[in-house]
């Protein structure tokens, strides 16, 4: 019986499954982001977090290890220089799983995971927002909301000095031109 193995099997033998992760895994680290199904990517996240965590520290046996599972040089070399400098930070969390919806010819739930620290639109959209909100402060919130106040009651103002003027405003000119509008219509 399997009860408590939590190990998704992906339908393959476990040498397969482990060629399979392998060759994901260094596709990710090369381009950073890869399309697949969502039962592929949790298992290529469990797969490859606790490689990039090594990869925190350069030491000969973390280069080893991790060559151990990915057997390709390059994807070592640029998991160690490019890739570990970024997450160096961060602890834990290194991938992002974001659902692009169904393939067309099964239906299967496809996936796009990435790293998280080399998407340069959520980046830069968390690091605007955290500046801007670290510049204004609290006495910001104050000067806008007495700033919004002020606005509302010109605003207010204007629109009370405006009713008696459009109400004067309407003479036997304006009559005359509203039934001549009348009649070319007809």
């Amino acid at each position: 019986m399997r009860h408590g193995k939590k190990v998704n099997h992906l339908g393959r033998t476990a040498s397969h499954r482990k060629a399979m992760l392998s060759n994901m895994a260094s596709s990710l680290i090369l381009h950073k982001r890869i399309t697949t199904t969502v039962a592929k990517a949790k298992a290529l996240r469990t797969f490859v977090e606790p490689l990039l965590t090594k990869s925190k520290e350069d030491s000969t046996h973390n280069r080893r290890t991790v060559f151990s599972y990915l057997q390709n040089k390059d994807v070592v070399s640029e998991l160690f220089r490019t890739v570990a400098p970024k997450i160096a930070d961060r602890p834990g969390g290194y991938t992002r799983i974001i659902r692009t919806g169904y393939r067309l010819g099964d239906n299967a739930e496809m996936c796009m995971i990435e790293l998280v620290d080399f998407n340069e639109i959520y980046t830069n959209e968390k690091a605007k927002k955290t500046t801007r909100r670290s510049r204004r402060g609290a006495g910001a919130a104050k000067t806008e909301a007495t700033a919004t106040e002020e606005v509302v009651e010109a605003v207010e103002v204007e629109t009370v000095e405006t009713a008696p003027e459009a109400a004067t405003e309407e003479t036997p000119e304006a009559s005359e031109e509203s039934s001549e509008e009348k009649e070319d219509k007809e």
